[in-house]
């Protein structure tokens, strides 16, 4: 009993510490170094004239529907004309996305044949970027208007070599037929879970960027110093969070800015989303193998900490360990644990069936915000197991197959 017992409350404390308590931990380490050293103000923006030249970089397969509302929003960022190069990569585009960027002048394609997936694509494409910096962003994805303005900024820090941008997630409320009514519920209720999700994520990195460095940046608006690219496998999953853990293995940081941020919709629905989730999952665990050695606390002290706090648990053992609670709390309550272990068990019975209602409601296109972030929540850690299946599956090649958008 007593052994049962240990293991239970090291799950109970590591499924708490993962999800809420580093985000608590955090809190308070930011709150003291404020105390103890004073917030830098925000960078001054140089004169237009001295603004350096930045190159938009748009990774893309078979896009042809979204060309132009993307170059329409690229049109009205705020840069100065001729400093703000426009370059699309779409290796494997057999549609009409090639034929379509060919009407505008100011942008540059390049292009081979071959789909090897996004992290060739962004290997071959930075070869041909000119300028000191780079932003990568998706072609589904639209920037507000100051963004490159806002990445410049946090550039004026020498030690920043990685600006990581917001991540807002919108839910189409309008355009839709009668036929797609269902869909679109179904896809609101994702745009909602997605949503608050990267609410929560957003304030992590701000409080992680805060306390030494932002942990991975975003592939919808990700920013680096051209030169300080390396290239990665192509059979690299997460090349966004890859490539910009790299940079701080090397000793700069990793900058996180809300006044840069890339709007895109949910995905149409849980089908569409988990296909994005179990491939985040397996990238997770194939980031976490090959960058293990960034977890040695005497290298990096500050960076092992978040690494292994914000992305590792997530990751790898924590989902065991949330699953492991239920069977766990029923053996010891069967055991005559007490009050306490009665009261837990209770306490998990009512977020799984709040969970199950989630998804019966999502299912019936009925919305209730509160049930769908338990049932994201469940979402997303039974996705972690699928991503295991998905990285076994998946060991040679970095294409996959893209999720809708709603």
């Amino acid at each position: 009993m007593l052994v049962l017992k240990i293991i239970f409350w090291l799950c109970l404390l590591l499924v708490f510490y993962t999800y809420i308590g580093y985000g608590i931990v955090l809190f308070v380490l930011v709150v003291l170094k404020r105390l103890f050293k004073r917030n830098k103000l925000k960078q001054p923006l140089p004169s237009d004239i001295d603004l350096p030249e930045v190159t938009l970089m748009i990774c893309a397969y078979n896009e042809e529907d979204i060309v132009q509302m993307k170059m329409k929003n690229t049109h009205q960022l705020n840069y100065p004309e001729g400093k703000l190069k426009v370059m699309w990569v779409t290796d494997g585009s057999n549609d009409g996305t090639n034929d379509r960027l060919s009407a505008y002048k100011d942008v540059t394609v390049v292009y081979k044949p071959e789909r090897e997936g996004k992290t060739a694509a962004l290997n071959h494409g930075i070869k041909s970027v000119t300028t000191p910096l780079v932003i990568m962003t998706d072609a589904n994805t639209m920037l507000n208007k100051d963004c490159i303005r806002e990445v410049v900024r946090c550039f004026m820090d020498p030690k920043v070599g990685c600006v990581a941008g917001e991540k807002r997630v919108m839910a189409r409320h309008e355009g839709e037929t009668v036929a797609e009514g269902a869909r679109k519920d179904n896809g609101e209720a994702v745009a909602v879970g997605e949503g608050l999700y990267w609410k929560y994520e957003s304030t992590l990195k701000r409080l992680d960027s805060e306390l030494y460095s932002a942990m991975g940046a975003a592939g919808e608006l990700c920013a680096i110093r051209t030169p300080l690219y390396r290239d990665m496998p192509k059979d690299t999953l997460l090349d966004d969070f890859i490539m910009s853990l790299l940079l701080v293995d090397e000793g700069y940081r990793i900058a996180y800015t809300a006044d840069a941020y890339a709007m895109e919709y949910g995905s149409a629905d849980f089908n569409e989303e988990s296909k994005r989730k179990r491939r985040i999952a397996a990238g997770g665990l194939q980031s976490t193998w090959r960058l293990k050695h960034m977890l040695n606390p005497f290298r990096q002290p500050v960076v092992a900490f978040q690494l292994l706090s914000h992305r590792v648990l997530r990751w790898t053992i924590t989902p065991f360990a949330l699953l492991a609670l239920i069977p766990l709390n029923i053996i010891i309550v069967l055991l005559g644990g007490g009050i306490v272990y009665t009261v837990i068990l209770a306490l998990q019975a009512l977020f799984w069936l709040a969970a199950l209602g989630g998804w019966l409601l999502a299912r019936s296109g009925r919305k209730n915000k509160l049930l769908y972030i338990p049932y994201y929540f469940v979402f997303m850690n039974i996705n972690v197991f699928r991503g295991m299946a998905y990285l076994r599956s998946h060991k040679t090649g970095g294409a996959w197959e893209k999720a809708k958008r709603g």
